[in-house]
């Protein structure tokens, strides 16, 4: 394994290290500022500003190598940049057109899309001119299952209706996102993993209701859209928009949550990274009991740990990528499951520490320390929570010590 950068990625790190330096640390600010007087759930007119300039310096689309209008990178190439990305969640992802959910939903239409669902719906979402959703997780059902998922998904002639209820669809509460993908049962009868489908939802379908936005830890997280709670009724869409075959949904599930963790991974070392560097800078500053923070015992165990923790899991997921790229998604199943239990947990003991470190400042609005806090604690629930991951995992493990 070699996980030295290639001279393309180099380039592109110092590329985009001098792009947030420059434009999106100072636009943190006058983010701030704007979403206090925009409309609710709309994107401030600084994220149009720095896209542009992303665009204009070749930060464009970096996370999609199989499409030719991606930035061609691998998942290793990636990962460097990602991290970057991650230590202004809010902001810098979606600076580069990059960030959650729309940057699975590109992937599903990359791989499984028709030419005319790509022409219709992922062109436009690689031009950031309409922003996506994906409608799986449901408040009736224990979803940490994805068997348990009961929307109906009903062919009736030339069309399909769709039934249920949703919540936590991501960028459902932005009225940019003009298309969900939704995923529903089409054949209750069948096996247990070929029950399920996708299909396109267009927003403006009869019968789409966006009930209620869902509050995480009081943020309304309208950085990513906001996430919320629907209700599909009756709703009738061509039988066109399903994508790929009846009942392929859960296998297109897994193709999509694969690289989602993954660079959900990524981008959660760098909120790490940003809190250790707050949290040096910190302690450097205040005094107590007579002698900087910095050489209270206890601060230097929490900022020793935290780089330990961090490195461990910068290489585990960097081992995770070489195989996504080498030997498949399938054949790095072990590692992402991994990576998706270890970071998730590292970066919430740190942001932790960091928090503590801070005092009241570290829970207040002058830091970005709360948010930063909320997204990591959200990780170990997003994507499948730990506990199914570790079963799995154990499970995996076990099974190669049977005869």
């Amino acid at each position: 394994m070699d996980f030295a950068f290639d001279d393309k990625t180099t380039e592109l790190i110092d590329r985009l290290n001098a792009f947030m330096d420059e434009y999106v640390y100072p636009a943190e600010a006058v983010f701030a500022e704007q979403s206090q007087t925009c409309e609710p759930f709309t994107r401030p007119a600084i994220v149009k500003d720095l896209q542009a300039k992303a665009r204009e310096l070749g930060l464009w689309n970096l996370f999609l190598p199989r499409d030719p209008r991606g930035g061609g990178l691998t998942n290793l190439q990636y990962a460097p940049l990602a991290e970057i990305t991650g230590r202004s969640p809010h902001l810098a992802p979606e600076a580069l057109n990059c960030s959650a959910p729309d940057t699975g939903n590109m992937e599903v239409l990359a791989e499984f899309g028709s030419p005319a669902q790509q022409d219709r719906w992922l062109t436009p979402l690689l031009n950031a001119d309409i922003r996506s959703a994906f409608a799986m997780t449901e408040p009736d059902v224990a979803s940490s299952d994805a068997r348990n998922i009961a929307t109906s998904i009903r062919r009736d002639g030339d069309e399909y209706v769709i039934n249920g209820r949703k919540w936590w669809t991501t960028g459902a509460m932005d009225p940019a996102c003009e298309i969900f993908i939704v995923m529903g049962k089409s054949d209750p009868d069948a096996d247990t993993y070929h029950q399920q489908s996708m299909i396109l939802v267009p927003r403006d379908t009869p019968g789409v209701t966006v009930v209620r936005p869902l509050m995480v830890y009081g943020y309304d997280d309208a950085e990513h859209g906001g996430h919320a709670e629907m209700r599909f009724e009756d709703v009738r869409v061509p039988a066109a928009n399903l994508i790929g075959d009846e009942g392929s949904g859960f296998a297109i599930a897994q193709a999509r949550l694969g690289p989602g963790r993954i660079h959900h991974c990524m981008r959660a070392i760098g909120m790490a990274e940003r809190a250790v560097e707050l949290m040096c800078r910190r302690v450097v500053e205040r005094e107590a009991f007579g002698k900087p923070l910095a050489r209270q015992g206890v601060i230097q165990q929490w900022i020793a740990q935290s780089r330990i923790r961090i490195e461990a899991a910068r290489l585990l997921i960097l081992k995770t990528a070489w195989l996504m790229d080498t030997v498949g998604n399938k054949g790095a199943h072990t590692e992402i499951q991994a990576i998706k239990i270890l970071t998730p947990e590292m970066t919430t003991w740190v942001l932790d520490r960091t928090v503590q470190a801070f005092g009241g400042a570290g829970v207040s609005q002058d830091t970005p320390l709360a948010a930063l806090w909320a997204g990591a604690r959200t990780l170990h629930l997003a994507d499948g929570p730990d506990e199914v991951h570790e079963a799995s995992l154990a499970r995996r493990e076990i099974k190669k010590h049977l005869s």
